[in-house]
């Protein structure tokens, strides 16, 4: 059974950083999914943040440019989200993704919230 665990979430000020963490388990061959990092709040779209690809390219939401860094440790099958000069807006839960062709797993998310 694939899962995805999110965690690294939690209260933070404006401007302030977190690194949220995603580690899989029950995956065999993780080097070759690509992996994301979304997000949605109540009553709107999900939307990418940032994705790397098996190869290692990365890609990141104009929203967040600049501001994230997204990463991933082949190894420990894990997947990392560095957000820094955090903003109020981007208060939301942030779920993690990874697909390899046809298979998609989501993981339950974890709270970021910028508050002063």
């Amino acid at each position: 059974q694939v899962q995805l665990v999110e965690s690294g979430g939690g209260l933070v000020q404006p401007g302030g950083s977190l690194r949220l963490s995603c580690v899989a388990s029950g995956i065999t061959l993780f080097s070759m999914f690509g992996m994301g990092w979304y997000r949605q709040a109540p009553g709107k779209q999900r939307e990418v943040v940032a994705v790397i690809f098996s190869g290692g390219s990365t890609t990141d939401a104009d929203s967040v440019k600049g501001r994230v860094t997204i990463s991933r440790d082949n190894a420990k099958k894990m997947g990392y989200l560095q957000m820094n000069r955090l903003q109020v807006e981007d208060t939301v839960s942030y779920s993690c993704y990874a697909q390899l062709s046809a298979s998609g797993y989501w993981g339950q998310g974890t709270q970021v919230t910028v508050s002063s």
